[in-house]
């Protein structure tokens, strides 16, 4: 049955890790429905049954577990937008907030269309991404442990060798060391530990690599200096669909690769929301950015005049930047040139 501008309803869900508060609002703005529910799609859609028919829209926050309501509700062909919850505060000043007025805050946005989507990764390939972010964990983890290592080492008085060459520790060379019983122990179990996060690391790798290999769009970005195989990657899955972002300018932002700041009268008053974006995508670009002016004379010739101007850290910003937009250039069909950069 088809309903009119009168009959439509909106409907909000905020989402926690042990339940969903649902609200339904009119075109007018009056509250239809709230109620606490079990975190299901049964328990959702027993709820909203008698308004699902009249329901537009519903506006569901970005949290940690959106993955299955807002898949879920789109296999059943229901009209979801995912939230970005940076752009959905409320009006400050309100005494009481609570999850009955964030549902019906979530459904008034929607209802005066003012609701501010976020980009609905694709289900299929979204497993691929997160199991990529699973690597660089273990990569983080085995990091540390290599640090926690050197330190144990240097503690009892003995030389700390290399990473690399740490890794390549046999149990001789743990006995070697001629240390406390308790100590060897830790060797061990943090070798051991090491070995572990390494192994899972390069395991998914080698699966993500094989599942990306295959597309074009993968060898092009390698064409951009600093961007190898791990980095490339990321760069992919981490974006998505370029097409969402309207020019370079706007996926540099994403990438976290511009400056954050709120300026009046040509003075600087603060900074914005300088961690709006993507944080893998942040990190990709400045590892880029370090490899870069290695391989590429004239990126280390304007590199080493920014570093000389401004510092380090700008430079490497600034260089980050260029990498963005050059990305963003080829991933649209252009093919690479220095002249993107510079």
């Amino acid at each position: 049955m088809q309903t009119t501008k009168a009959d439509e309803l909106y409907a909000g869900a905020d989402l926690h890790g042990n339940n969903v508060f649902l609200s339904v609002c009119d075109a007018d703005g009056n509250t239809q429905f709230k109620r606490r529910v079990k975190p299901s799609l049964d328990a959702i859609n027993a709820a909203l049954d008698p308004y699902w028919p009249n329901i537009k829209a519903m506006g569901v926050e970005s949290t940690f577990n959106w993955y299955w309501l807002v898949d879920g509700l789109r296999e059943q062909d229901r009209d979801v937008r995912l939230g970005n919850p940076a752009k959905m505060t409320q009006y400050k000043g309100l005494k009481n907030t609570d999850d009955a007025s964030d549902a019906r805050w979530l459904a008034e946005l929607v209802r005066l269309n003012i609701f501010p989507d976020s980009y609905i990764y694709p289900k299929e390939i979204r497993p691929v991404r997160d199991a990529l972010r699973r690597r660089q964990l273990f990569v983080r983890r085995r990091t540390q442990v290599i640090l926690s290592l050197q330190s144990l080492l240097q503690r009892c008085g003995q030389k700390a060798p290399g990473s690399r060459e740490l890794q390549q520790w046999t149990k001789e060379d743990v006995e070697a060391t001629g240390l406390d019983c308790f100590v060897k122990l830790q060797l061990h179990t943090l070798l051991e530990a090491v070995r572990c996060s390494d192994r899972l690391a390069k395991q998914i790798e080698a699966e993500v690599l094989k599942f990306l290999r295959p597309q074009d769009c993968f060898d092009e970005i390698q064409a951009v200096p600093g961007i190898g195989q791990t980095l490339g990657m990321t760069i992919v899955l981490e974006s998505g669909d370029f097409k969402r972002f309207p020019n370079a300018g706007c996926y540099a932002s994403y990438c976290r690769a511009v400056k954050s700041e709120r300026s009046s009268n040509s003075k600087k008053k603060g900074e914005n929301n300088k961690r709006n974006g993507n944080p893998f995508l942040a990190w990709a670009f400045i590892e880029a950015a370090s490899f870069a002016p290695r391989y590429y004379p004239e990126i280390q010739s304007w590199y080493d005049r920014k570093k000389k101007k401004r510092n380090t850290i700008i430079a490497k910003k600034a260089l980050a930047a260029k990498l963005s937009k050059a990305v963003w250039h080829v991933m649209n069909g252009d093919e690479f040139k220095m002249e993107m950069m510079f």
